[in-house]
């Protein structure tokens, strides 16, 4: 294969041309790899949360171990949030023994993404995982 006078160097403006789309493609497949670990992380806390409140004998007791269990299997997964907020719904808790009730984890965790440094991209993701479990409805309240 020859190569002709004009011709020569092309291929290296081409590739300099190429690579930041390049890329910005491979930063983007980065945040959205992040994000689906944290949102498979974030749904697991919450699950595991809302069982453990589920277990308790009253709301306060619900809400404390709710919220700690939720960071402990965040700090587990290796999740490392800018910001956490475990939302705990213990109405459920307030139904007569012997009726239905549920407790509802809502945690939502802001995962930075500043490390991936690609213009146009978000600097944070915010996800979110909720997860309800029912109360025993004849557990001593």
């Amino acid at each position: 294969m020859s190569v002709q006078m004009g011709e020569r160097g092309s291929v290296s403006v081409e590739l300099a041309l190429l690579a930041p789309a390049l890329l910005l493609l491979l930063s983007f497949a980065v945040v959205a790899g992040r994000t689906q670990v944290a949102e498979g992380a974030v749904e697991e806390a919450a699950r595991a949360a809302a069982r453990e409140a589920s277990l308790a004998r009253d709301a306060a007791t619900a809400t404390a171990s709710a919220v700690a269990l939720a960071q402990e299997t965040l700090a587990a997964q290796n999740l490392r949030c800018q910001s956490i907020t475990v939302d705990v719904d213990t109405v459920g808790f307030q139904a007569a023994p012997g009726q239905p009730g549920d407790v509802t984890v809502t945690i939502t965790c802001v995962v930075g993404m500043a490390d991936v440094l690609a213009p146009g991209l978000p600097g944070t993701v915010t996800v979110q995982g909720e997860f309800t479990s029912p109360v025993d409805a004849y557990r001593e309240r």
